[in-house]
């Protein structure tokens, strides 16, 4: 499989959407989350026993048709890209949404596609199209950096078989939604280097285990393969190219996600600032606040700007930058701007701020979490300047 364009081109088709268009599909999902999305619900979904609410799961798929929007109309996609679905997931990430769209859309149906595996291509994405299927895809464990390095995976090949049905051995330690996946897309050591494989998650030898993380509203689970059966996806040894375009496009919803959190934690505060008041007038008066909410207000706008670049270089719009380098500086911008945001919330808050009753608590779980979900800030600064060529 190619890289750089012709991968690009090779993902999807692409549909034309103007800025007007683009509007009216965020007014769609916010208008949609917003009555199905409020905090009590989020909370309601991240205690359930899958860790979101199903009906709302199937109202997402089979009333908007959000899963089906970025995929390639062949399989029951609607062709768009990008730039269309980090609208979407920058709404959810505005009311914290517990679902399982980052992992079966952006992370699974994003590896199957750059995959170029046709068979497998025919398999999975009409059901995740639809709705019915929902898929994750397991990370290496090497320093967090889910870039895959022969020998340093933790599952294995074992066993002798076909080239195409093998066993796996081993453990992937923190997978995306792991523990309610139908599917898992496993890197694996295979005998031709690091391979993708499909792994059905209720298949003999697979357990799976729920982890309590940070982040409550988007679950982790630690998945232990024990000669489970699984299914070559791509060809033998070729999952460095298709890890680096899954990086590539879920950094970059990472950002969109990251942004449209942020711009809740900003209108939260600043809403707060002009109610509270102290010493007969609005906190927001006080120069220390305003400053507060001046510097939250110009982070969400730089990320905002980096993660819109980012959709369009990973698009392949014309005059776009590499989109290795666009995704990288989005995902340091935005996981950094939230961050900070989410933390300036609290402070803006003051003591409420900090009870296990207020909703800030949760946007700034989500951001240490999302910082850390591609390995940190050590981690993608060296991304960074390996894809800058540096």
């Amino acid at each position: 499989m190619s890289t750089g364009a012709d991968a690009r081109a090779a993902d999807t088709a692409r549909a034309e959407v103007s800025d007007t268009e683009l509007a009216e599909l965020r007014t769609t999902v916010r208008n949609f989350l917003s009555t199905r999305a409020d905090e009590s619900a989020v909370r309601a979904a991240m205690d359930s026993e899958r860790g979101y609410d199903e009906k709302v799961w199937s109202q997402i798929a089979g009333e908007l048709g959000l899963p089906a929007l970025a995929l390639p109309t062949e399989y029951g996609g609607d062709g768009c890209g990008l730039v269309e679905l980090s609208v979407v997931i920058g709404e959810m990430g505005r009311v914290l949404l517990p679902s399982p769209f980052f992992s079966t859309v952006v992370l699974a149906a994003t590896a199957v596609v750059a995959s170029g595996d046709a068979g497998a291509a025919e398999r999975l994405l009409p059901g995740i199209a639809a709705g019915t299927t929902t898929a994750t895809r397991a990370a290496p464990p090497r320093a967090g950096s889910w870039e895959p390095a022969a020998g340093a995976l933790g599952v294995r090949v074992t066993g002798s078989g076909s080239e195409r049905e093998v066993v796996l051995e081993g453990t992937a330690p923190l997978v995306v939604e792991g523990a309610a996946a139908d599917v898992a897309l496993v890197v694996a050591d295979g005998p031709a280097g690091p391979t993708l494989y499909e792994v059905e998650a209720t298949a003999d030898g697979v357990t799976r285990t729920t982890l309590r993380g940070l982040d409550l509203t988007r679950r982790m689970a630690r998945i232990d393969f024990r000669n489970a059966p699984a299914r070559l996806v791509g060809r033998p040894g070729g999952a460095a190219l298709a890890v680096a375009r899954v990086l590539d496009v879920a950094t970059t919803a990472l950002a969109a996600e990251q942004v449209g959190a942020a711009r809740a934690c900003l209108e939260t505060a600043t809403a707060y600032a002009k109610e509270r008041m102290q010493f007969g007038r609005p906190i927001g008066s006080f120069q220390a606040v305003k400053h507060k909410c001046a510097d939250m207000f110009a982070r969400v706008q730089v990320a905002d700007a980096a993660a819109v670049e980012a959709a369009r270089a990973v698009d392949g719009a014309p005059g776009s930058p590499d989109p290795g380098v666009a995704a990288a500086v989005a995902h340091a911008v935005c996981s950094e701007a939230f961050m900070a945001v989410a933390a300036e919330n609290i402070q803006v808050h003051g003591g409420i701020g900090f009870t296990w009753e207020h909703s800030a608590h949760l946007y700034y779980r989500r951001a240490k979490a999302s910082q850390l979900l591609f390995g940190g800030p050590a981690v993608y600064y060296e991304r960074l300047l390996r894809r800058a060529g540096v």
